[in-house]
């Protein structure tokens, strides 16, 4: 299989308009569609190229990044967990002083495997395989990367298994929907991304801090109804956070978390309200109550065949049974489009970019969204154009002695490295008179 070949996958019950469907691409790990199709129009949520092969040049769109997201000081560090250590020689790549997602070769530019039955998955139990398996064939695909030890200067072989599968709406939301409601917000189903981790030597420690680094425009899609659709700014995003990130001049954090500003008080504010003049790429800590009570890292001596984490996920969204799975952390909506993402994870915390770093005259932009589709025909995706919303674990939390053991974004041979994100997604009917 080509690594830009995508992967579609669907929900089971076609004779349902609204419906969503994803292609994955082996290449990075790559979302390079998600598909929401309602009230007769058909949206891709996420920005990107036309042709799949161009995210070898569209970096860092809606790829996974690692073995760590964001930055690193440039340099060698003593790494030490648990009584395990080792040392990590970070690589340069966005400046002399930062190594940014992974390094110069992270994880988005390399062909992941799919996982067949003639390959099975070892990261996941085998209760959890059972559930999963018990999902329509056609809504997941679970791929696999061996990161070799020295890999970007990072210790130990790492490998990884991603899951990746669309979980079909609850009956009452579509119920609500035969009625003919124009005021039911009701659930088109929902989004789990689940990555597993293990180093395969034994009595090491390396940094891992994996996310997916997807840009939403929920009104992209509209172009030829709402000529300025091609903007985020409105957009309501809520994140469930009231500290970010410290940076300092050259983008690394400082190790602090200082009180947000009303311009980041994301509390179903406008995106360009009080929006920065340089946009948004901040880190924010989420709220101790919006953290999961699903662990990021598992004792492999305690994860035999019966362990589960992943019933909670893999729940419709009508069952109100939660369980383990955090409160909604954050929520990103339009009022145009009608369409509402809902997120939670199992990670302390959300990257918001607002593609304020993007060049229009570089790259593609999907046809769907009003473009050409040609790489660098001047008509790709400028500043304020997406969403990125990419969870992960506090910033190189590894340096800061405050995490010594804790949350310090360190694997040890000894565990099982375990992260998750669930994007729910809604519909509300709107007038079509706002266009």
């Amino acid at each position: 299989m080509s690594e830009f070949q995508p992967i579609l996958l669907t929900l089971p019950d076609a004779q349902i308009q609204p419906s969503l469907a994803v292609e994955v691409l082996p290449y990075g790990f790559t979302i390079h569609k998600f598909v929401v199709q309602v009230d007769g129009r058909t949206h891709d949520i996420v920005i990107g190229p036309e042709s799949p092969s161009d995210h070898k040049t569209q970096k860092y769109t809606n790829s996974i990044v690692g073995r760590y997201a964001n930055r690193i000081p440039v340099g060698t560090h003593v790494l030490e967990r648990n009584g395990f250590t080792s040392h990590l020689t970070t690589l340069t790549n966005e400046s002399p002083e930062v190594s940014l997602h992974g390094g110069p070769v992270g994880y988005d530019a390399l062909p992941w495997t799919l996982v067949t039955e003639d390959s099975p998955a070892t990261l996941f139990s085998a209760t959890e395989l059972q559930r999963i398996k018990a999902l329509d064939q056609s809504s997941y695909s679970i791929f696999r990367l061996r990161s070799p030890s020295g890999d970007q200067g990072y210790p130990g072989t790492l490998l990884i298994e991603a899951f990746v599968g669309l979980i079909a709406p609850g009956k009452a939301h579509l119920h609500e929907r035969s009625t003919g409601s124009d005021d039911v917000e009701y659930s088109l189903g929902s989004l789990v991304l689940i990555y597993r981790a293990k180093l395969e030597e034994p009595d090491l420690v390396t940094p891992v801090n994996l996310t997916q680094h997807w840009g939403f425009n929920l009104e992209a899609s509209l172009r030829d109804e709402a000529p300025d659709s091609l903007s985020i700014k409105n957009h309501i995003l809520s994140i469930k956070s009231n500290h970010i990130a410290e940076l300092a001049s050259n983008s690394l954090g400082t190790g602090n978390y200082i009180p947000a500003t009303p311009a980041h008080a994301h509390d179903s504010k406008a995106i360009g309200h009080r929006m920065p003049p340089s946009g948004y790429d901040d880190y924010y800590l989420f709220k101790e109550k919006a953290n999961s009570a699903i662990p990021t890292r598992v004792p492999l001596s305690s994860f035999t065949d019966s362990s589960d984490l992943v019933a909670d996920l893999l729940r419709d969204s009508d069952d109100k049974e939660r369980g383990t799975r955090a409160e909604p952390a954050v929520k990103l909506a339009s009022n145009k489009s009608g369409i509402k993402l809902v997120f939670d994870s199992n990670q302390h915390g959300a990257m918001f970019y607002s593609n304020s770093m993007s060049n229009a005259a570089k790259g593609a932009r999907k046809k769907i969204h009003g473009g050409s589709g040609v790489r660098d025909n001047g008509d790709a995706y400028g500043p304020g154009t997406a969403a990125f919303i990419e969870f992960h674990h506090p910033l190189a939390a590894f340096l800061e002695p405050k995490n010594k053991d804790s949350e310090d974004t360190l694997l040890t041979s000894a565990e099982l490295y375990h992260n998750y994100v669930r994007c729910d997604v809604l519909f509300k009917a709107t007038n079509q008179a706002d266009y």
